[in-house]
């Protein structure tokens, strides 16, 4: 479980963030949805420690997100941020291979290399891997990235925004993959999302944020409704049930 209390985040007198007391039970996948500023991003890097909070206690299976040694914590949650950056010229195996840092200290050994090959396989990279990441399209690198978290093997995986630079196609494919590792790899998978019709096909639980504050905690079927999702976007949307899924209706 990830667990959040009273977490906030200030710059100078204005508050980005919460205060935030939030439960996130272990298993499946937590979509993280609301509008630009909401707050999803500065919670997701709080909990990955990425940025440390003004206020308050974040906790991750039991550790301290702000006591326990690095390493330790690289072995139980890793995160992807929204912008990623390598100076370095790296293959996609290169990059991937960085996820097997907290594991091997830069020595890889057959096990690194075989949770490597596995997730280069699981984002359907085998054809690219030995290619430079400036020679990939922005969805191939956003793939890359991806899989050099799940190469980490972590049972909690944090995502801001994993489907950026992913055609139709390519999203449905990665939100696919995401709702496997969490059924067949028992993952924690916590991710920010824009689209909520994907929050709504594919994830157990939605989380939505405004103005830094939590404002509604449900399942897909319980936070789809019109009134809700116009008082989190403040924007009119329709809510379709005709389909497999609730389906948000917000375009003309």
């Amino acid at each position: 479980m990830i667990s959040l209390t009273d977490v906030t985040m200030t710059y100078g007198d204005r508050t980005v963030l919460g205060p935030v007391t939030l439960d996130i039970p272990a298993g499946g996948v937590t979509a993280l949805v609301g509008p630009n500023g909401a707050g999803k991003s500065t919670l997701l890097t709080i909990v990955g420690r990425l940025a440390a909070a003004t206020r308050g206690r974040v906790t991750i299976a039991g550790l301290d997100v702000s006591s326990t040694p690095g390493r330790a914590l690289a072995k139980t949650v890793s995160i992807l941020r929204q912008e990623n950056h390598f100076v370095t010229r790296l293959t996609v195996r290169e990059l991937v291979g960085f996820g097997r840092f907290p594991h091997s200290r830069g020595r890889l050994t057959d096990d690194d290399h075989a949770k490597i090959d596995e997730a280069i396989a699981f984002l359907d990279l085998a054809d690219l891997s030995g290619r430079y990441l400036d020679q990939l399209s922005g969805g191939q690198r956003q793939r890359a990235y991806v899989a050099m978290v799940l190469a980490q093997d972590t049972d909690y995986i944090l995502l801001d925004e994993p489907l950026n630079n992913l055609d139709i196609k390519h999203a449905v494919a990665m939100m696919g993959r995401l709702r496997r590792a969490a059924d067949e790899l028992g993952k924690t998978i916590v991710i920010v999302v824009h689209d909520v019709n994907f929050a709504a096909a594919y994830a157990d639980r939605i989380i939505a944020l405004s103005e830094g504050r939590v404002v509604h905690v449900g399942t897909p079927d319980e936070l789809m409704t019109s009134s809700t999702l116009q008082e989190v976007f403040g924007t009119p949307v329709q809510v379709r049930r005709d389909g497999p899924y609730p389906l948000a209706v917000y375009y003309r």
